[in-house]
């Protein structure tokens, strides 16, 4: 792969004669994508979207949108730290714009990257792929599958495939090209950039059978390596190796932040994890600073920066170090999974902590458990009302749903597919209420 392609500031769903020629104060096509996507409503939603803990009442901790936002910051500092360094690399390439350009794209793609995800956090994708393997949406299989649809889709249900239909489709009412971002942008979310047909075992894939034309034309137009063509599969683009190493840093740190703050850890157990990462030189003198700082907070956050900066630094020169490996398609793993053996190492002891003290939680374990119930009955209404949308009941239902959405698609595929695109886009408590008042357990005051 080639950095003069994979750079395109081409639209998707734009004719070559609507670009216009920008002057050298205005905001650059990638500047443009971050600023569609911070003002768009699918981005402002994500403040009532599930991170990992149930939205605390008097305790703040991350959700989506503030998760979302700070993944950017780190993406935005990978892109200058990497942009910088391959401008003065690849100095004959003068048009390719490395430092503004990876900034901008980076940054703005971590915006989006959980754009795609259901209410309840990642149970919520678990919940939605328990319906159609165990759950009633079983029953749905035979017809789809006898009608051409392609089944795993739904049984793999994944929140990046998600976020590249929201971003790429056009929906009623929409312009061509979903949020016509440019090309370079919406690859750079494409973590599994295959078909669910290859989702194996991690249950993980990057576009539905409905966007699949879409995701050949953005691997044309930023030629992407194909390694086969059915199913689909390409190598990613490298600029998700920053973006998913942002993510990466941010929620495995910041969960260990939060569950302090929770009392699921004791500040003892956090400052151990993180300080961790540092050699004994280093630690003396986070140590030294620590001690002039007396909130207890504040010092956990001060730690939690300085984490933030050794791993943002080492994955960005791990890039540049694998830069070629990457273009060719040869690069195996993430860019964590490469870090030198103390920081993996710290990084690995806080992992495995998150999932067997954090993510096992009574609070986190309750909202999955909540999310099984409310999503199994959503569906099930949902699918029903499409499927007989002359009863009585359904016509009153489907009056609800958002004229965005085609309730009228004449694939039972397209159906199923439909009331997924209207759940994901629900917020955790829009989720609840409506739960609510399909069962009789709400209604309005009087």
């Amino acid at each position: 792969m080639h950095w003069e392609q994979l750079l395109s500031d081409r639209r998707l769903g734009a004719e070559p004669s609507e670009r216009k020629q920008t002057s050298h104060l205005a905001r650059s096509d990638f500047e443009r994508d971050y600023d569609r996507l911070i003002f768009s409503p699918p981005f402002r939603r994500m403040q009532n979207k599930t991170q990992v803990f149930p939205l605390p009442g008097n305790i703040f901790v991350h959700n989506r949108l503030t998760h979302s936002l700070e993944v950017s910051c780190l993406g935005r500092s990978l892109g200058n730290m990497v942009g910088d360094c391959l401008e003065g690399r690849h100095s004959k390439f003068r048009e390719v714009p490395f430092r503004s350009g990876l900034s901008a794209i980076v940054s703005a793609a971590c915006l989006a990257h959980d754009m795609g995800n259901p209410p309840f956090g990642h149970s919520g994708e678990r919940a939605i792929s328990a319906y159609f393997k165990e759950g009633n949406g079983v029953r749905w299989r035979a017809e789809v599958e006898d009608e051409g649809g392609r089944w795993e889709d739904f049984l793999f249900f994944e929140g990046n495939a998600n976020a590249f239909r929201l971003l790429t489709h056009q929906f009623e009412g929409r312009r061509a090209g979903g949020f016509a971002l440019t090309y370079s942008t919406v690859a750079s979310i494409v973590k599994y950039p295959y078909s669910s047909l290859l989702a194996g075992k991690k249950n993980k894939f990057g576009f539905f059978a409905t966007e699949e034309d879409t995701m050949r034309e953005v691997g044309d137009e930023l030629g992407l390596i194909r390694l086969s063509d059915a199913p689909l599969s390409y190598v990613r683009h490298p600029l998700v190796y920053l973006v998913e190493a942002a993510d990466d840093i941010c929620y495995q740190i910041m969960d260990i932040e939060d569950a302090c703050k929770l009392h699921i850890l004791s500040f003892d157990e956090a400052e151990m994890h993180l300080m961790d990462f540092f050699g004994d030189v280093d630690k003396a003198e986070i140590q030294q600073v620590s001690r002039t700082i007396g909130d207890a907070n504040e010092r956990l956050g001060y730690l939690r920066a300085k984490v933030i900066n050794l791993l943002v630094e080492e994955v960005a020169s791990i890039f540049l170090d694998e830069e070629n490996a990457i273009l060719d398609g040869h690069f195996h793993g993430t860019l964590i999974q490469h870090l030198s053996p103390r920081s993996r190492s710290a990084y690995e002891a806080c992992s495995h902590t998150a999932y067997t003290r954090i993510y096992s939680a009574h609070d986190v374990v309750d909202v999955e458990l909540a999310g099984h119930r409310i999503f199994s009955s959503l569906l099930d209404h949902l699918i029903e009302a499409q499927v007989h949308p002359e009863y009585s009941y359904s016509r009153t239902l489907l009056s609800r749903v958002s004229s965005q959405y085609d309730t009228s698609r004449p694939t039972l595929y397209g159906k199923i597919q439909c009331a997924l695109d209207y759940i994901s886009g629900m917020t955790d408590i829009y989720a609840l209420n409506f739960y609510r008042t399909i069962t009789g357990m709400n209604l309005p005051a009087v």
